[in-house]
């Protein structure tokens, strides 16, 4: 056995369709298309949603709400989380960066600290947003909440 008679497996190989090659073959005239209509004419391709001339769902259900283009994407933090955080790493000070290398946040999200849970050490926050109980519960410890 060499190179010259190898040979694939028998019936692993199949010679593939020959369409629109005459009437001989089989497969001339309308070329395994059927008679008229959009399919059978080359070049079509279907339009995405396109139900066959009916009315197409997204155009049968109505259009609400809006996107506002002006919102402001915050990760939220609750000072319970903060609290664990201070506690565990021994960290007084909490800011972004600090957050970013404990695994809390990712990327360039806005960070907006949150009053759920309590507080049991006093910590310094920088944040880009407090909510009313979380900055009440921060400086009751007599710790500064900052505003970036």
């Amino acid at each position: 056995m060499d190179l010259s008679n190898l040979k694939p497996a028998e019936g692993s190989t199949k010679n593939r369709k020959r369409i629109g090659r005459g009437q001989g073959s089989g497969r001339g005239g309308t070329s395994t298309r059927g008679h008229k209509g959009a399919k059978s004419r080359s070049g079509y391709s279907r339009k995405l949603g396109f139900e066959g001339g009916q009315m197409p769902l997204y155009r049968r259900l109505p259009k609400f709400g809006f996107k506002n283009i002006n919102r402001v994407e915050f990760d939220a933090i609750n000072i319970d989380v903060l609290n664990t955080l201070a506690e565990e790493k021994q960290i007084t000070d909490i800011t972004i960066e600090v957050l970013k290398q404990n695994g809390l946040i990712s990327g360039k999200e806005k960070v907006k600290i949150l009053g759920r849970g309590e507080l049991n050490a006093k910590i310094n926050v920088t944040a880009d947003a407090f909510s009313e109980t979380a900055k009440a519960a921060i400086e009751a410890k007599g710790g500064v909440a900052t505003i970036i």
